[in-house]
């Protein structure tokens, strides 16, 4: 399916855990957001998207798999947790769209993974 300029999108959201978190309420997520203008088109599965203010912190372009990343800004805590044979560390953090209570406790371990400039 190919879109034009102007034409008026849904974006569907991952549900991977450590891909992208969107507006979570609860235990329900919402698998699509949207309407979205669609700006233009950059590659040959590639959309640059028009986002209201609120979602500033997400990159307007959107890839070939359809992913639309959400950047971590800050690690505010941490704490061990303790498993059955083994102790796993975990990370409070502080997404760049979302201020206040709404921050995640996500592994220590993949958060250095994939966003090492945190932990400098």
């Amino acid at each position: 399916m190919e879109f034009q300029a102007g034409d008026r999108v849904m974006l569907k959201v991952s549900h991977w855990k450590g891909i992208i978190r969107f507006r979570k309420r609860r235990k329900l997520s919402p698998r699509f957001l949207g309407p979205f203008t669609m700006l233009k088109r950059v590659g040959l599965q590639a959309y640059q998207l028009e986002f209201p203010p609120e979602m500033i912190g997400i990159h307007n372009i959107v890839d070939e798999s359809n992913h639309c990343v959400e950047e971590p800004d800050t690690i505010l805590d941490r704490k061990s947790k303790k498993l059955r044979d083994k102790e796993v560390t975990m990370v409070k953090v502080q997404y760049k769209q979302h201020r206040g209570a709404n921050v995640t406790w996500e592994a220590e371990e993949d958060m250095k993974r994939i966003y090492p400039h945190l932990f400098l």
